[in-house]
């Protein structure tokens, strides 16, 4: 399914900035938001860019780790604020170098699969990229390893996750573009052996080598900014509708928040 003339209405949603010191709760909650609005017809096909500052998503996978109170322990004390993400997955490191970039199109007229999602993604990343010969496929030793890896030159730089929700796909990336690679991995590496403290586990954690991943300005050699990516986007879409939450938007937006807010809250045990 070709990304860009399928679709020729794109609305695009820019929260590089604004979403900088907000929880990355919120961006979960307006994906499946999107979700609804495209998927009902709501909404034109969206195109939603987001940063969240130091904060780690962990997958239902890490909440079970034999000492994960240990585990989130470590996270707080370096500076960054766990969640539990309501997609699959394993940990992954947001920080001001991080874009994360959601597809959200819907499958009322026809199916979109699982491998069809992952593909409009990484074509995508093409497209941002052209210098670069991006593979797909699992880096092992690398957070949150999946068949959808992004890499150049066998370091990866990025990871697509998938959302579902009445009729609408949310497909999501995170672009490491600035920074080191190695020391976002080395984090989740620490978080995973404090959590762990050598125990051994039904479900098969990563055992992570930092030196696998690396940001889009090491492996390019030169500097690339979340805000030049974010440019580029727009001009990739010609043109495309500059539209945030709109106010009858609001109310639905409400109840997505509050579904994973309180989601995470008892993942995390939290108050």
């Amino acid at each position: 399914m070709p990304l860009f003339t399928e679709e020729t209405e794109w609305r695009f949603w820019d929260q590089s900035l604004s979403a900088k010191n907000r929880s990355a709760l919120e961006s979960f909650a307006a994906d499946d938001l999107l979700c609804e609005l495209v998927g009902s017809g709501a909404s034109a096909p969206t195109i939603r860019t987001w940063v969240h500052d130091d904060t780690i998503v962990l997958g239902i996978q890490d909440h079970r780790l034999p000492h994960i109170n240990e585990g989130l322990k470590l996270l707080k004390e370096r500076g960054f604020t766990p969640i539990v993400r309501n997609s699959g997955g394993l940990a992954v490191v947001l920080d001001a170098g991080v874009l994360n970039i959601s597809i959200v199109l819907s499958e009322e007229e026809s199916a979109i699969d699982i491998p069809e999602g992952y593909d409009m993604m990484l074509e995508l990343v093409r497209m941002l990229f052209p210098e670069a010969e991006v593979d797909a496929y699992e880096i092992v030793g690398s957070y949150c390893p999946g068949s959808y890896d992004l890499s150049i030159g066998g370091r990866k730089f990025a990871g697509i996750s998938q959302r579902r929700i009445r009729k609408g796909i949310a497909v999501q990336v995170y672009l490491c573009v600035e920074g080191s690679g190695s020391e976002r991995a080395a984090l989740i590496r620490d978080f995973y052996e404090r959590g762990l403290k050598g125990e051994e586990t039904k479900f098969a954690y990563p055992s992570i080598q930092p030196e696998t991943m690396a940001s889009l300005s090491e492996l390019l050699g030169r500097t690339i900014t979340v805000a030049e990516v974010v440019v580029d986007l727009y001009n990739l879409l010609e043109k495309p509708q500059l539209k945030s939450l709109q106010p009858e938007e609001t109310e639905r937006y409400g109840y997505y928040l509050k579904r994973v807010v309180e989601r995470n809250a008892k993942m995390l045990d939290t108050p």
